[in-house]
């Protein structure tokens, strides 16, 4: 959701490409209305706070958290994920199934309707995802529709998505993204972006609010839809406003101060754990997406493959000794107070299908290091003396905390002994270039999801001309990814998920070390706030209430 690569990295695995050129994350069950967020209408209005800013209210031509914060309010989605739930079901559609290898049907709710008392139909789901495809905007989503070759509208009701290649498991996710979103064809222009101002003078809102009030990354003013039939139900509030801050000391102080109900994105790890000491606020900490790691380049790195001293053995004891000595759990409370928790797979848990391999292989076995482990896995390879890893992490894109996080790691690799580590960081603009260029052995990377699917942490890093460009390549890796995109069975997709995880972690082509929390502070009276922190990733203003 937050923009991130391309997302053509989908089409790595369906259409068998070997080589991309994207780039580094940047930063991106069962239908049916009633009362999903917990009640009807009435609860009074809610205030929300962040730091995120709208690049456009227009879905063709936005890619991001903040344009997506508002979106996902007002505009009605084919495919959404109940509060407590990564898994997509029906939003305004009654059912949505594969109907054939290459087709996924949905039928619409009847009489369903925009704000501006226009009918929403298929028709105007054939415009929305036509129309992202045909404007193709840079800054838009149209890369994560890669499989889609047409979209059908067979008569009012019902829709056919067309694909390019058959049991495409994520698409039915792709539908709850930033290409969901559908919009009133009478409104909106077929071929170019419309501006925030028109979008809101006309109303073509269809989901659980609609825009009263506008003012671009100011002030939005929502007001419940009594019409919204889907899936997350009636606001639990009458009505919510965003407010926006150019910056997070601010944000801090206003919810501290009870200016507004609920801090979102971002408040820094220390205001958090200031704020936790507040008796007037309390801070919520969910499942997050964003997962932080150490990248391993196969040809480069100590024995590696074009070194003098290859040896495919050694280099994966280096790996191996590596993820036995770090302490995650050390960075996450020293740096990150708590904000950051430990990861222990490539997959964030909470995601369907997400194990926790690394924990159980590298280590004490339950988490925590273990130098000894460390000094038998180098010495039974045959590694001698301390081995001098050239670390490599970046100061400006991953938060300013990246540089005590890589102290850390070095002081913890350097502490045991084995390893003598040469740190060293660039900025952003070399960094995401030299990094594809075999220039950093070993380097710091990070990624935000584009959908809550487990497809999404796999796809992208471990099959050939995979984006991180490691020279990493294990085929049983490559087929159980594969067999898990096209594999209908929930249950027997979850164990290639499953199995894919083990794979990748014996092999250690990234190390990962933290998992981001979802992080919200609200005042003490808020109420629902634990029900928008799920592994959907995506902010719910309808569930809150006071």
């Amino acid at each position: 959701m937050i923009k991130s690569t391309t997302g053509l990295h989908r089409a790595i695995a369906l259409a068998g490409i070997s080589a991309l050129a994207l780039t580094a994350c940047t930063g991106p069950s069962g239908g049916g209305g009633g009362t999903a967020t917990g009640g009807s209408a009435g609860g009074g209005a809610i205030t929300f706070g962040t730091t995120d800013k709208v690049v456009t209210l227009d879905p063709a031509g936005s890619y991001d958290a903040g344009s997506f914060l508002v979106m996902n309010q007002v505009y009605p989605f084919l495919m959404n994920s109940k509060p407590g739930s990564a898994e997509v079901s029906p939003d305004i559609a009654e059912s949505a199934s594969f109907t054939a290898p290459t087709e996924f049907t949905v039928k619409l709710k009847p009489n369903l309707k925009f704000a501006n008392g226009h009918a929403l139909t298929s028709s105007d789901v054939k415009f929305s995802y036509d129309r992202v495809m045909k404007i193709d905007d840079p800054n838009g989503p149209a890369s994560l529709l890669s499989n889609l070759k047409s979209v059908e509208a067979k008569d009012d009701t019902t829709v056919v998505f067309n694909l390019k290649q058959a049991n495409d498991q994520v698409f039915p996710s792709v539908l709850g993204t930033n290409t969901g979103p559908i919009v009133d064809e009478e409104v909106f222009p077929a071929d170019k972006i419309m501006s925030d101002e028109d979008i809101v003078a006309a109303k073509p809102f269809a989901g659980p609010y609609t825009i009263d009030s506008y003012k671009k990354n100011e002030l939005v003013s929502l007001k419940a839809n009594a019409d919204y039939n889907g899936l997350l139900g009636k606001p639990a509030n009458d009505s919510a406003v965003i407010k926006y801050y150019a910056d997070s000391n601010n944000l801090k102080l206003d919810v501290q101060g009870g200016n507004i109900d609920v801090a979102g994105r971002s408040l820094t790890a220390t205001d958090a754990a200031d704020l936790g000491k507040d008796s007037k606020v309390k801070v919520y900490k969910g499942p997050g997406g964003e997962l932080r790691y150490i990248v391993f380049n196969f040809d480069t790195m100590p024995f590696g493959a074009k070194t003098p001293e290859a040896n495919p053995a050694k280099a994966l004891a280096v790996r191996q000794a590596m993820a036995d000595i770090v302490d995650r759990q050390a960075i996450s409370d020293q740096v990150y107070k708590g904000t950051y928790v430990p990861a222990y797979s490539v997959v964030p848990d909470g995601l369907p299908g997400a194990t926790q391999p690394l924990k159980d292989m590298y280590g004490d076995g339950s988490g925590k290091p273990s130098v000894d482990k460390a000094k038998k896995t180098l010495a039974d390879a045959g590694v001698t003396g301390p081995v001098t890893v050239k670390l490599q992490y970046n100061p400006d894109h991953y938060g300013k905390s990246s540089g005590d996080e890589y102290a850390m790691v070095k002081e913890q690799l350097e502490k045991s002994g084995l390893f003598t580590v040469d740190l060293q960081s660039t900025e952003w603009v070399t960094y995401s270039k030299a990094r594809t260029s075999d220039a950093y052995p070993v380097y710091q990377l990070g990624w935000f999801p584009d959908y809550s699917d487990a497809d999404n942490y796999l796809t992208p890093f471990f099959i050939p001309g995979n984006f991180l460009k490691n020279h990493y390549e294990n085929p049983t890796v490559t087929d159980l990814i594969q067999k898990q995109l096209t594999t209908p069975d929930k249950t027997e997709r979850q164990k290639l998920i499953g199995d894919a995880q083990t794979a990748v972690a014996k092999d250690l082509s990234t190390l990962p070390l933290l998992q981001g929390s979802q992080l919200l502070v609200a005042g003490a009276d808020v109420k629902g706030v634990e029900k928008t922190l799920d592994p959907s990733f995506k902010t719910r203003l309808g569930v809150l209430s006071k």
